[in-house]
């Protein structure tokens, strides 16, 4: 009894020490591309290193990947936010570069991690701010690389999803790009959902992060839809606000998030297999 409690503090422990030399040989090989690889535009280059180092990142932490549905291959992408391992999670799927909340550039190592990936990061609390984070999309979306964001404007426990935010979505709307809707969802094996994966409200990342190291298994659950187009950028945001409501509803038969004790984790046979067409669910592959 005594050994399985230390083993998440052990387990823990060594993969701090793994994460701390993956962002160190990260950070090399980023400067190496820097260097080697000139002729790729940067923000494909950045994406391309984001998406290595993401299924390494996810590798070390414990975490799978399962995907449903048709991944983008342009334009934007809009996703309910849970944690922040929905960045790496969502990246198991393709080359994306991700509009962030400005508190993320602070974060010890992510924060490093998010800004060499080209992140945009935006202070939402400023409204000049979001124009131009907004104008820096188009050049991105030019290259042919996604760029994905969270219209929340903050995170939950995975329970529902906030009204989404449409400013972000004006360059969409103006030039009739393609916008995927994406649901992420988790389970874990030996915790709580709501309380030691979802990063919300006014928890502090530090104890969160080394908590979350200790866990055994985490799964990610990305459910893809079919990609919407609208001029009005308003009523785009309702439109994908709808769709990705429907996507979570389509894989879950009860929420993830906080329940009646304040944890509840979605039954796991209920959570793959409520949705599964043939050829539209598949794990992760090698990157």
């Amino acid at each position: 009894m005594r050994r399985n409690r230390l083993l998440p503090g052990l387990r823990a422990a060594r993969r701090l020490g793994l994460f701390l030399i993956v962002a160190s040989l990260a950070l090399l090989h980023a400067a190496w591309l820097t260097l080697v690889e000139r002729k790729i535009p940067p923000t494909t280059r950045r994406a391309r290193w984001l998406r290595h180092w993401s299924a390494r990142v996810r590798s070390l932490i414990g975490v799978e990947a399962v995907l449903h549905g048709r991944a983008p291959d342009g334009g934007m992408l809009v996703c309910n936010h849970v944690s922040y391992l929905d960045m790496p999670a969502l990246t198991a799927a393709t080359e994306m570069i991700f509009i962030s909340k400005a508190e993320v550039r602070q974060w010890p190592l992510i924060g490093t991690l998010a800004k060499l990936g080209s992140t945009l990061f935006l202070d939402r609390t400023r409204r000049s701010p979001v124009m131009e984070v907004a104008g820096a999309v188009t050049p991105i979306v030019a290259e042919g690389v996604v760029v994905a964001l969270f219209p929340e404007g903050t995170s939950t426990a995975g329970d529902h999803v906030l009204p989404f935010h449409s400013s972000l979505l004006a360059p969409a709307a103006e030039h009739g790009w393609p916008v995927t809707p994406a649901w992420i969802g988790y389970e874990v094996e030996d915790g709580c959902v709501a309380k030691e994966v979802a990063y919300w409200r006014d928890m502090t990342f530090l104890p969160h992060f080394l908590n979350l190291l200790g866990k055994r298994r985490i799964r990610a659950i990305v459910h893809f839809g079919e990609p919407l187009r609208n001029a009005d950028r308003k009523a785009l945001a309702r439109d994908l606000h709808r769709a990705v409501v429907a996507l979570g509803q389509s894989l879950t038969a009860k929420p993830t998030g906080a329940g009646a004790d304040g944890c509840q984790t979605p039954a796991a046979a209920a959570f793959v297999s409520a949705s599964r067409p043939a050829g539209t669910s598949r794990r992760e592959t090698a990157q």
